[in-house]
């Protein structure tokens, strides 16, 4: 996510543990600050009040900084924010490591891209390697990756003859498709972006995977702007993406081809577009103030054309058109945009800024968010509505509305029919409750009390590798643990700085883990699995990234104070890699003694 269009500021101050209040964030240019302007002072308390006797105790209150910073704080680094020259590392110095100037303005000018990219490196890294393993049909693959390949051939979804996995696994067989329409309960979003794939590579293991590999890939690296735009850090936002990348539940999803990984995608892209969307308003508000308070324009002002709020919309639609689970991100999400007029709008000087935001705010959100994610499913279903509506000649269910009387003969009869369709779909999901070894309640996913096994295999000794008695070869659905246990410390970290010191940034990663998390509270009866959690991983490890910037300390802390937070901090994240790495055998599906696969069962719910 771009944040170069920041604040311009002649230092650019690390904003690594920067307090919470309703701060946002930068772009379109603001008039750039003086390098003269004195340092904000706390305001004096007022004679007689608590904080004038707490005074006699030491107590000094925040600086309040201007108004125009308050609305855009500064970004760390990028072009028009990094000095030029920049200043020389300390830690390179005292190490003897000599950089040529104009090397070390690009590098610190840059870094907000080259770190995040470096990051997205390593990830794709670890999701591209023999991507093609295990050379099989894993777990929900058997639907998706042929409905896949039929919606790119027709445009709606097949029954496939018996034996058609073992037909499209046997080399140089054909892949015995049928235009046979079959009755399929997920919109096809997803399974057009894996067949893209399986276009380009081929209807195998490799082909099937790769689209997903690369959204899991490109997630990191969003992830990373993200999170560098929420702290105003670039540092914790390569935590972000490192700690991404290493998160076994993604990595796994990343490398097979189910939808949920594509629904993390999109609802990353939304919330992330959702940040660029604040930081571009603020902005434009911060200017037209020009630093001081207004009530009347805060109260009146138009907050103008706002296209990356209409990118969200879209971007919302592309979730709900992968999973239904979407719809619950849409609302959270409009609420939360709204919420953040709320704030700029109180910031800014409005008396009432619920009223405000009611009557200037609420309309553009609904329209940005609900009307174009609405108009986004609709198209998304082209293919179907493009094959004829013949009785048995095109999608499922597309000839329901031929010739049916109707009460509302104005809506044409595509629509008309895939309303059917989706009534039949709501009922389906509502009461699936078949039992599965693997299914889990959503009340265990934060422990990882219950993983899913994708693949396993038992093999002996000189097979697929095995060079023990017994081997074991798995791939198990199933988060990072100790990066999932720190997370959940983390989240009552977030829950104290959303309630208590009004974090906005702690109340936007709450409202993306409850959008994607909270609403399978409700469906409990249904037949459920873990991996259905990878939608609101990102959040987890923004959580996990504040709690380490909290414990890295404020810029202006002391030195042992930082140094010790530092060193806290970094053991946390080298725990994490390393639990990573003792697990990645069982996240990529290597074969491994099967004494080494028991000491990884911590659990016996993980058998």
């Amino acid at each position: 996510m771009n944040g170069d269009t920041a604040a311009r500021t002649p230092t650019g101050t690390d904003h690594t543990a920067q307090d919470g209040g309703d701060v946002a964030g930068p772009p379109s240019p603001v008039a750039p600050p003086s390098p003269v302007l004195p340092a904000p002072r706390p305001a004096e308390p007022a004679p007689g009040s608590w904080r004038e006797r707490l005074a006699r105790y030491g107590y000094a209150a925040r600086p309040t900084a201007p108004l125009t910073e308050r609305l855009v704080p500064p970004m760390p680094d990028g072009p028009g924010v990094t000095p030029t020259p920049a200043p020389p590392s300390p830690l390179l110095q005292r190490l003897g490591v000599s950089v040529a100037p104009g090397l070390w303005t690009f590098l610190c000018r840059w870094a907000g891209w080259l770190g995040p990219l470096a990051v997205a490196l390593f990830a794709g890294v670890l999701r591209f390697t023999n991507l093609g393993q295990p050379h099989a049909i894993i777990f929900d693959e058997t639907y998706y990756a042929k409905d896949a390949y039929a919606l790119w051939h027709g445009g709606y979804e097949i029954n496939w003859p018996d034996g058609a996995n073992d037909q499209i696994m046997t080399p140089g067989a054909a892949v015995p498709y049928r235009a046979m329409a079959s009755y399929v309960v997920h919109p096809p979003v997803g399974k057009w972006i894996i067949g893209a794939g399986e276009v380009l590579f081929g209807m195998n293991p490799f082909g099937w995977r790769f689209a997903v590999a690369l959204l899991g890939t490109l997630s990191v690296l969003m992830l990373a702007r993200i999170a560098r735009r929420m702290f105003r850090s670039t540092l914790l936002g390569c935590v972000a993406g490192l700690l991404l990348s290493v998160d076994g539940l993604h990595l796994v999803l990343s490398r097979a081809a189910l939808l949920d990984l594509v629904v993390m995608f999109w609802i990353l892209a939304a919330f992330g577009f959702l940040l660029l969307d604040r930081d571009r308003t603020r902005a434009r508000l911060a200017e037209r103030l020009g630093g001081v308070p207004d009530a009347l324009l805060a109260q009146r002002a138009n907050l103008g054309w706002r296209p990356y709020r209409i990118a969200a919309g879209v971007c919302v639609g592309l979730t709900c058109a992968t999973k239904w689970s979407g719809l619950y991100v849409a609302a959270a999400f409009g609420v939360m945009t709204v919420l953040w007029d709320v704030g700029a709008r109180r910031l800014a000087g409005a008396p009432r800024p619920y009223l405000a935001a009611l009557t200037r705010d609420v309309l553009p959100a609904f329209v940005s968010i609900v009307v174009v994610s609405l108009a986004v499913y609709v198209a998304s279903w082209w293919g179907w509505f493009a094959s004829s509506n013949a009785p048995g000649q095109g999608g499922w269910g597309r000839d329901w509305a031929v010739g049916r009387s109707t009460d509302y003969p104005w809506i044409p009869e595509g629509l008309r029919a895939l309303w059917h369709y989706h009534s039949t779909v709501y009922d389906f999901h509502t009461h699936l409750s078949d039992p599965h070894t693997y299914q889990s309640n959503p009340w265990s996913w934060l422990v990882l009390g219950r993983p899913v096994s994708f693949f396993y295999e038992s093999p002996k000794q000189g097979q697929s590798g095995c060079t023990a008695a017994e081997c074991a070869r798995e791939v198990l659905g199933i988060g990072t643990p100790l990066l999932w246990w720190a997370a959940v410390v983390a989240l009552v970290y977030c829950l104290w700085r959303w309630a208590a010191r009004r974090d906005w940034r702690a109340g936007a990663l709450l409202c993306g883990l409850a959008a994607g998390y909270l609403p399978w509270f409700a469906y409990q009866q249904r037949t459920i699995f873990l991996f259905y959690a990878v939608v609101f991983v990102p959040f987890l490890v923004l959580a996990v990234t504040m709690l380490v910037g909290a414990l890295i300390g404020p810029a202006g802390a002391s030195r042992d104070r930082r140094i010790i937070g530092s060193t806290a901090a970094g053991l946390l994240v080298l725990l994490i890699m390393w639990n990573f790495l003792f697990f990645f055998p069982l996240f990529t599906g290597q074969t491994i003694p099967m004494q080494d696969w028991r000491q990884r069962m911590w659990f016996t719910s993980w058998i």
